[in-house]
């Protein structure tokens, strides 16, 4: 008979590592799927008010339609990198979704101190309006 155990990781949320949704933008150019045609691009600003150098190691999105259908979107790292922050310090990045309708957009970031003391911190939820054709 098998054994198993379970490792259960405690992520502390990270008060003063503030994220701040700088702009969201829809742009049509840019590539979509037939079945969410409709790419917004947002901008995003990870402040580090805090005490303790942090760095980010992944995020995980997840993106809710008028009608209560989800996506959920997880990753390693921002847009590629693992942003270290010393206290004071900002990263800025922008990246995009793309969707089928009216849509929310909120999430979080999980990263580690340099104390090795794993932490997570909130994306804001955010609006992406279909545009409306005149």
């Amino acid at each position: 008979m098998a054994h198993y155990s379970r490792v259960s990781l405690v992520f502390r949320e990270l008060a003063n590592l503030r994220v701040i949704i700088d702009k969201v933008v829809y742009v049509p150019t840019l590539e979509a799927p037939p079945d969410r045609p409709f790419p917004f691009v947002y901008f995003i600003t990870i402040d580090n008010q805090s005490s303790e150098t942090v760095t980010i190691r992944g995020r995980k999105w997840v993106i809710t339609d008028q009608s209560g259908q989800k996506i959920v979107v997880e990753g390693d790292g921002v847009v590629g990198e693992f942003p270290r922050l010393r206290p004071g310090e900002r990263f800025s990045y922008n990246s995009y979704h793309v969707i089928g309708t009216d849509s929310v957009a909120e999430g979080a970031f999980i990263g580690i101190s340099d104390e090795g003391v794993p932490f997570v911190t909130r994306i804001p939820r955010f609006q992406m309006q279909v545009p409306k054709v005149v």
